[in-house]
């Protein structure tokens, strides 16, 4: 978008609107009753839900108090992963390279119900109009659309979309409930910190325990997770990422070329809620080095987690070609994270998601 559209408020019904009843000065800030544009702009603020309370709660209390518990707000996805590899958040380093490559993730009320996510480098939806419930491609696959959108969808070349896309036309509200953008009060640490939400096993109940007839569901229900049979194909995973600042100033990111692959490895999140022992994992982009240009050695406890983690694909179909029979899996080395598969620099850090031994076929 040109810079003048992603904030011209073109929609005349907005003057009317009942979120226009605190006029502009009262949700952004500025100063009225001048001609001087520079007086006037005093204290503007660009998108005044950073704050929900001040603006939005005054009409959405409920959902306002629960908004700094979401994962989309306070990010602690992203603290609880750097912590855990031996950040410090509180190091005028790290502080920096959080602030220029992390906080952009951050999203407020306004980034999804009135504007593009700030990811998508912002603006507005539709003149300023508010939306209950806004298009996922400018919202949801604003910010999730490099791997899951493309997935969900069938973008990538030879391998189909999710059935719940193609054939119900499900957007992402259908599956993941207003909570979970919204926050429900319970701070997690990741977003797959607590129970496995949505649970395949909601809507498909006679699966569990292989109910439906299926011998397969009834002897790796509680083995292996669904997408491990149930993912269409080959998923993007992410390599190597390092960022900086150009000459100019502008923060930048620089990862390694996306590979598609299917790895088939030992569960990292093994829990009474995800007790499988085999689940499909998506190397994501992190490098021993990644914060480099801020600091030396800002990931000193960079083993500590592994850099192929627990991962969903949005690609699933009822038949894939690890689920035609048996041996489609068993026996298939190269549907498994091996060691073979992990750089050198990294089998400390995943050691404990490698499989040692394949399930041989039967």
């Amino acid at each position: 978008m040109e810079a003048w559209e992603k904030v011209y408020v073109s929609d005349a019904k907005f003057l009317t609107d009942v979120h226009n009843t605190a006029n502009c000065i009262g949700c952004h800030g500025g100063v009225g009753g001048t001609d001087d544009k520079a007086k006037a702009h005093e204290g503007v603020v660009r998108d005044p839900t950073t704050d929900p309370g001040r603006v939005c709660g005054t009409c959405h209390a409920d959902i306002v108090k629960t908004a700094s518990t979401s994962l989309h707000y306070a990010l602690n996805g992203y603290r609880t992963i750097l912590q855990a590899r031996g950040a410090d958040l509180s190091n005028p380093a790290m502080a920096e390279a959080f602030q220029n490559h992390c906080t952009e993730c951050h999203a407020t009320c306004g980034q999804c119900h009135v504007s593009r996510p700030t990811f998508s480098d912002g603006g507005l939806i539709k003149g300023h109009q508010f939306k209950r419930v806004a298009s996922i491609s400018l919202t949801c696959l604003g910010c999730h659309g490099g791997r899951v959108g493309p997935e969900y969808q069938g973008k990538y070349e030879g391998v189909p979309g999710d059935v719940h896309w193609t054939k119900g036309g499900m957007p992402c509200l259908e599956c993941h409930e207003v909570t979970q953008y919204h926050g429900d009060g319970t701070e997690y640490a990741h977003r797959y910190d607590g129970p496995a939400v949505p649970n395949c096993l909601d809507c498909h109940k006679d699966v569990e325990g292989g109910k439906d007839g299926v011998t397969q569901h009834a002897i790796h229900g509680q083995k292996v997770a669904c997408q491990v049979c149930h993912s269409a194909g080959p998923y993007k995973t992410c390599y190597g990422c390092h960022v900086g600042k150009d000459a100019g100033g502008l923060p930048y990111r620089k990862t390694e070329p996306t590979q598609y692959e299917f790895k088939i490895g030992r569960n990292p999140l093994k829990s009474d809620e995800r007790p499988w022992d085999y689940v499909l994992l998506r190397h994501v982009p992190v490098a021993r080095d990644t914060f480099a240009y801020y600091g030396k050695d800002l990931l000193p406890a960079f083993d500590a987690v592994p850099t192929w983690k627990y991962a969903t694909p949005h690609n699933i179909q009822r038949v894939t070609p690890q689920n035609r029979d048996c041996n489609a899996c068993h026996g298939q080395k190269a549907l498994f994270l091996t060691v073979d598969d992990v750089l050198p620099d990294e089998l400390e850090a995943n050691r404990s998601v490698i499989v040692e031994k394949v399930p041989p076929a039967r």
